[in-house]
């Protein structure tokens, strides 16, 4: 098979991702604390058998060898993460709207347990609990925060301790994390740490709590676009590419067949 169908097949893979990672950052541009997803290139290479011929006493090989030691590279995706880059803040005026300014994430415990979430859209439960828009627990000091039926004013500090009428009701646990790459979606606009990876939870000393008002999603609409329509121009180039390949192998093989 001709190199250009190789080389066309994995441009038009690699840019199917890309639409697909494309399509579901638009989609979640109205997602409170969204992270957009971002991907990286990096040239895979294919290795001859001469390639690693490293005797240079040209005596041993003085003819050409066939085939010509070279090596070929083919961009791929090599990675896909998240792009934890602050998103814009929105003004609710709710009090029980929590936005982090800078690093930091929110601790829920979920039936798959301790996650952790830029998504600062708390509600109070039936029995009085702080969970989130999907009824997780909001993590504080390692359990949970119960805001009374008679509570008239909330407050939460900078550093996430809430109080309920003046009374200290608990601090949220908000962690960072050591190397933000090793961090992978786990659905519900929750985040966990990769398996394998090196990175850890941290502390963070002084966070930045802002009461009343939420992160938006990070995602910026026109940039996108743009990637769009390149991805989508790349990937019907690559489809061109394979069909005129296959047409002249095609050709070639129906000359062949006729030379008597």
């Amino acid at each position: 098979m001709r190199e250009s169908m190789y080389s066309a097949l994995f441009g038009a893979m690699s840019n199917e991702v890309r639409l697909d990672t494309i399509a579901n950052n638009l989609a979640n541009v109205n997602t409170t604390g969204f992270k957009k997803e971002a991907y990286a290139f990096h040239d895979t290479f294919q290795r001859f058998a001469t390639d690693y011929l490293t005797d240079d006493r040209q005596n041993l090989h003085a003819e050409s060898i066939w085939p010509r030691p070279y090596v070929q590279a083919r961009p791929r995706l090599s990675d896909q993460y998240s792009d934890q880059s602050q998103g814009p803040m929105q003004v609710t005026s709710n009090p029980l709207d929590l936005a982090i300014a800078g690093k930091g994430f929110f601790k829920v415990r979920t039936p798959d347990g301790d996650l952790m979430t830029r998504n600062g859209s708390f509600r109070r439960a039936n029995d009085g609990t702080l969970v989130t828009e999907q009824g997780f627990e909001v993590i504080a000091g390692g359990g949970t925060i119960v805001i009374p039926d008679t509570a008239s004013k909330i407050q939460v500090d900078m550093y996430g301790r809430v109080t309920v009428d003046g009374t200290d009701v608990g601090a949220l646990d908000i962690v960072d994390v050591s190397d933000p790459k090793g961090l992978e979606k786990a659905g519900k606009n929750l985040f966990r740490i990769k398996k394998g990876s090196r990175a850890t939870e941290v502390p963070i000393e002084e966070p930045n709590v802002q009461q009343g008002a939420l992160e938006k999603s990070n995602v910026e609409v026109v940039s996108e676009m743009v990637n769009m329509m390149e991805a989508q121009r790349a990937f019907e180039i690559s489809q061109k590419i394979m069909t005129t390949t296959d047409g002249m192998e095609s050709l070639v093989i129906n000359k062949v067949g006729q030379v008597s």
